[in-house]
């Protein structure tokens, strides 16, 4: 909206300093310092109302006993991060832009589940939250909009998306598309519902989920202003999506949110953010790899999330397996999600989260370099 504002009077006007609204990049930079600004600003508010409320993390049965301790800490924190996040983008970004209206879009309805789930949990003190197959029906619905939009009306998001909307680029070579055809709205509900809840199994230890969500939206944005630049794209041989760097200023803030919410957050934290943020960023993820054409590139770029929701699948599976054969189930990890094995091997938390930041930004590098190495 200020920026719709600023651009007005600079066309009309033509006051001095102005047209540096125009820039992308000032508008990055302009979004990220705001969302760091709000959530220093209103995270000790809304730490405080979570507190005075006694809306506080109930001790986890599934975690190590130290875990324990953690019991009462304020959470829907992720109430900070959403605020952090959709304020500066409603600022400073373009909103007659489609590829900013899905994110969106995205990011409010899976946040929205999120809080509901949260509320249900510790205010109306129901154990279980929302009930798993109700998460699953937003994740899904939430896919189904995304993917049935460029699947069916590419041209209201950019007319140069209509010979694209159904592929996806292939790392590591050159002038390569994938046509998934009638495949595609599926693909897209597998990747916001996966990454919104592998995410979700991340936010385990402090820090580990929010600082990873900023390495990972940091790369997007990346890869975002690289897809929306004529010159760039051309150069790098990758399709050009025109206004698709539009999507560098949601994750600008996106970045500036979460590094501000891991002042809060960080060990040992003083508030969760809780379902009302890890699946409204996994959903954002998602959605963000393939409003850039970069699906393929997930399980290396979330590669920390794969890894958890894999330790937690090949965990159960095996224990089910197990103990139908044996009649003793027998596990693979000592926990899982896999930040709680390395726990239970004794690792500090804050070293297991040190470790992962490490990981998540080598798979960074690597990611990106599927721009060049090609």
């Amino acid at each position: 909206m200020l920026y719709m504002l600023l651009e007005w009077m600079e066309r009309v006007y033509h006051p001095p300093g102005f047209g540096m609204v125009r820039y992308l990049s000032f508008r990055s930079a302009a979004a990220a310092i705001t969302a760091l600004l709000i959530a220093f600003w209103l995270g000790p508010r809304i730490i405080r109302a979570l507190r005075n409320h006694q809306i506080g993390e109930a001790a986890k049965v599934e975690a190590p006993k130290n875990h324990l301790a953690k019991a009462g800490t304020p959470t829907m924190g992720g109430l900070i991060v959403l605020a952090a996040i959709l304020i500066p983008t409603l600022l400073w970004g373009n909103l007659a832009n489609m590829y900013v209206v899905l994110i969106i879009f995205v990011t409010v309805t899976l946040g929205a589940v999120g809080f509901l789930d949260d509320y249900l949990k510790v205010v109306k003190k129901k154990p279980k939250g929302l009930i798993g197959r109700y998460k699953i029906v937003g994740q899904v619905f939430v896919g189904l909009v995304v993917g049935g939009v460029i699947y069916f009306f590419p041209h209201w998001i950019d007319p140069t998306l209509v010979p694209l909307n159904t592929s996806t680029t292939v790392p590591f070579f050159k002038n390569l598309e994938l046509n998934v055809g009638f495949l595609y709205i599926p693909m897209v509900v597998f990747i916001i519902t996966a990454e919104s809840n592998g995410v979700n199994l991340t936010d385990g230890l402090d820090g580990l989920a929010i600082g990873t969500v900023a390495i990972v939206a940091l790369t997007l944005g990346v890869m975002s202003y690289i897809s929306g630049n004529a010159v760039l794209a051309e150069y790098l041989t990758i399709p050009f999506l025109r206004g698709n760097g539009e999507l560098v200023v949601f994750c600008a803030a996106m970045a500036g949110a979460a590094l501000g919410f891991l002042w809060f957050n960080a060990y040992p934290a003083q508030v969760f953010m809780g379902d009302t943020g890890s699946l409204a960023l996994g959903g954002a993820i998602g959605a963000l790899c393939v409003l850039i054409k970069k699906e393929l590139l997930l399980p290396t770029l979330g590669g920390i999330f794969l890894a958890e929701t894999l330790s937690v699948i090949i965990q159960r599976g095996y224990f089910k397996y197990t103990k139908r054969k044996y009649g003793e189930g027998r596990r693979v990890f000592r926990m899982a999600p896999l930040h709680h094995h390395f726990e239970l091997l004794g690792w500090p938390e804050p070293k297991i989260v040190t470790r992962f930041y490490i990981a998540a930004i080598l798979l960074m590098i690597l990611s990106l370099a599927t721009f060049k190495v090609r």
